[in-house]
């Protein structure tokens, strides 16, 4: 161990005590200071006008489906949840507290996505008519205060339940700070738990709505996108909310939750008898309310004059959120870890996590952006067909999973080196942990920035359904464009995270079963690598094949109205689509189509852990590596597909109904399952297999 070198006394203890505490109801205010926050976003959103009669009509359609979904997807949770606290409570130690503990976890990251997707569902035709009114100018602040609701509640919620579960267990409830954060640690699977489901349901269901759409309706029919002629639109844009809304608060949700929780959980193990474990504990917390208040100042910063200056106005929040909590972390680990030997190490390691979730979000941007070569090349390709979009669009997202593990790689040696040279002895993989905290110190701004993608996507649907002015759609299309954008950022910033995180629960795993070093020489080791790295290409296949078998379902609804309803295709105004056929076909599919991927990510660990712990040490080695891949890969070359298309609709190589735009169709249909099912699921699966191997640990050694 490394050593401090304040004077053995009594007196350090108490201080050290005095600032945990502190750090601990600052902390607490931080969490309360977001949500406060969200409330102030949500009455700025519902004080805008909702626009005619026809948009609001339309807006309630979405959000009546989307909440429609939600509730019955959360009760087909709700039974997987309680069946495994049970197992939780029965099977370990603290088994009561752990259920608990996993229990109040998924209830608020169920309470995240459902508050979040009830604001963004509200936020569309009002986003739509702020382009009618004004442009993306005055549509750009609202879409994104309606997605700020969502991020500042997941940040708000996750900061306060990892706090208030300290509070409730160690201060107050006077449990030992090791047997306390093994109890904390299952909020994080309890996220988890919710935020699994939460994708891969909510992705099954937009995917198939959107294949379904596209293919039928573009295709076949030769109608624009978003056509109210198409049955299948109005599902689509419940899809949007329930997988990209509610999915994704509910991921980044346990992403940070599991980001707080690793370094506690590894210092609790690690630093036990060292001087250096209380002001460890208190690093996570007061690195995460730095981050928060930085975000906080960011939000109000987002504004744009016009379609040019639109991507850096939205930017503009997050890089001076990164830069606010870049320098108070460097005056924090003075005050923390003052009397440490190199207290700048713990600052490098953050810095270091920062930098990492800015560059894997840029190398997103690069390769989804059509402001860059990479998807314009894709474009190009669509001149020769869709076999050759095919070929790019796989081809570039391989090329940037490269370039993403080069920086992770980066990031995880540097803040090792960083938190080694800080506290010595143990310090490495706590340095790697609290980077994962840098990564998603300024959660509450880049969750802002993700969630305003499907209200932009939901508001040039509803621009298109009720039939406004061209330059509407104009406004709402350039919005959209920047959306897929910057999903593509957050989805490479999450999977960033996960990797760095998982790779922290992963150590605290080898030291809570004895682990010393992951034997290849052993064949229950090997078995248990090649198995890990064969989970997250299962995963990919079950749940991709589920979209499959959903738009089949979906295609054959949408064929047999065209077919069926007299003049719904050629546009007649008496011709009403039943879109409620739809939804419930998507609902039904994705309900059906989620359980086995779910369940399998969390059982296959625990049973290979009851086996050789050493072999479960193995299988998580090969998920990390062989998901994290997967899951960059996917995203950024569904998000390149998404893009070319939008260029080319845009009037590029023969734009709209040009035989390149239906090549283009193709490759973005493709490319649905990849960005927004089974590449932002992976990342929940390589974090969910490692936090359940963590919890159940103790029962595996005994």
């Amino acid at each position: 161990m490394g050593s401090y070198t304040a004077a053995v006394s009594d007196a350090p203890l108490l201080e050290e005590t005095v600032m945990t505490a502190t750090f601990l109801y600052l902390a607490l205010l931080a969490g309360v200071a977001a949500l406060a926050l969200s409330v102030y976003y949500a009455r700025a959103v519902h004080a805008a006008p909702e626009g005619t009669e026809r948009m609001i009509e339309l807006s309630t359609a979405i959000r009546d489906g989307a909440m429609a979904f939600i509730r019955r997807e959360y009760t087909w949770v709700a039974v997987f949840v309680v069946g495994l606290a049970l197992l939780i409570g029965f099977l370990l130690d603290d088994g009561i507290l752990r259920a608990l503990a996993y229990v109040f976890g998924a209830l608020l990251s169920a309470g995240a996505g459902l508050v979040g997707m009830r604001v963004a569902t509200g936020a569309n035709s009002r986003t739509t008519e702020a382009a009618r009114r004004g442009g993306v100018a005055e549509a750009l602040p609202l879409a994104f205060r309606g997605g700020a609701v969502m991020g500042f509640t997941v940040a708000g919620l996750g900061l306060l339940g990892v706090v208030l579960a300290y509070l409730v267990v160690v201060e107050w409830g006077g449990i030992e700070i090791g047997r306390g954060a093994e109890i904390i640690t299952a909020i994080g699977l309890g996220g988890s738990s919710v935020a699994l489901f939460a994708r891969v349901g909510g992705g099954i269901f937009t995917k198939a709505a959107d294949v379904g759409a596209d293919l039928v309706g573009k295709i076949e029919a030769g109608i624009p996108e978003d056509d109210p002629r198409n049955p299948a639109v109005i599902a689509d844009n419940v899809g949007d909310n329930v997988g990209d809304v509610a999915g994704m608060g509910a991921d980044l949700f346990e992403s940070y939750v599991g980001a707080l929780v690793a370094p506690i959980a590894y210092a609790a193990l690690v630093f036990v008898g060292s001087d250096f474990l209380i002001p460890a504990i208190a690093f996570p917390l007061a690195v995460a309310t730095l981050g928060m208040a930085a975000a906080m100042i960011g939000s109000f910063l987002v504004k744009a004059k016009g379609e040019e200056d639109l991507a850096a106005g939205l930017h503009r929040g997050t890089n001076v959120a990164l830069l606010l909590t870049a320098v108070g972390v460097l005056g924090l680990v003075f005050v923390v870890f003052g009397d440490a030997d190199n207290p700048l190490g713990l600052w490098l390691a953050v810095l270091a996590g920062l930098v990492v979730g800015w560059f894997v979000g840029k190398i997103s941007e690069w390769f989804t952006s059509d402001h860059y070569k990479t998807v314009k090349e894709i474009a190009r390709q669509s001149q020769t067909g869709p076999a050759t979009v095919i070929i790019s669009g796989i081809a570039e997202g391989m090329r940037s999973a490269a370039f993403s593990v080069i920086v992770v790689a980066a990031g995880i040696g540097v803040s090792f080196w960083a938190g080694d040279w800080a506290l010595g002895d143990g310090g490495g993989i706590y340095g790697v942990s609290v980077a994962a905290i840098g990564v998603l110190a300024t959660l509450g701004i880049t969750i802002s920035v993700d969630a305003y993608g499907p209200i932009a996507d939901n508001a040039g649907g509803i621009a298109e359904m009720a039939h406004l002015p061209p330059e509407v759609r104009q406004a709402t299309d350039a919005l959209d464009s920047l959306g897929n954008t910057t999903a593509a950022v957050a989805k490479g910033f999450a999977i960033a995270s996960a990797a760095v995180t998982a790779l922290a629960l992963f150590a605290t795993y080898t030291q809570a079963v004895g682990l010393e070093a992951i034997d290849l020489s052993r064949a229950v080791t090997t078995i248990g690598l090649f198995i890990g790295g064969m989970i997250p290409f299962l995963f990919a296949a079950l749940t991709m094949n589920a979209v499959g078998r959903a738009a089949n379902k979906m295609i054959d609804e949408v064929r047999r109205q065209f077919r069926e309803i007299p003049g719904l295709r050629e546009g007649d105004p008496d011709a009403r689509a039943d879109y409620t056929a739809c939804v419930d076909i998507a609902t039904a599919a994705a309900l059906r189509e989620m359980i086995i991927p779910g369940a399998l990510v969390v059982v296959i660990p625990i049973v290979v852990g009851y086996i050789d712990t050493e072999m479960l040490g193995g299988l998580l080695a090969g998920a990390l590596v062989t998901g994290f891949l997967l899951a960059i890969f996917m995203a950024n070359a569904g998000g390149a597909w998404d893009n070319a298309k939008k260029f080319i609709e845009a009037g590029a190589f023969g734009g709209k109904g040009s035989d390149s735009h239906k090549a283009a169709i193709i490759g973005d249909t493709v490319g649905d399952p990849f960005k927004d099912t089974s590449g932002p699921a992976m990342n929940i699966v390589i974090k969910i297999m490692t936090i359940v191997s963590l919890i159940f640990a103790s029962g595996f050694v005994s």
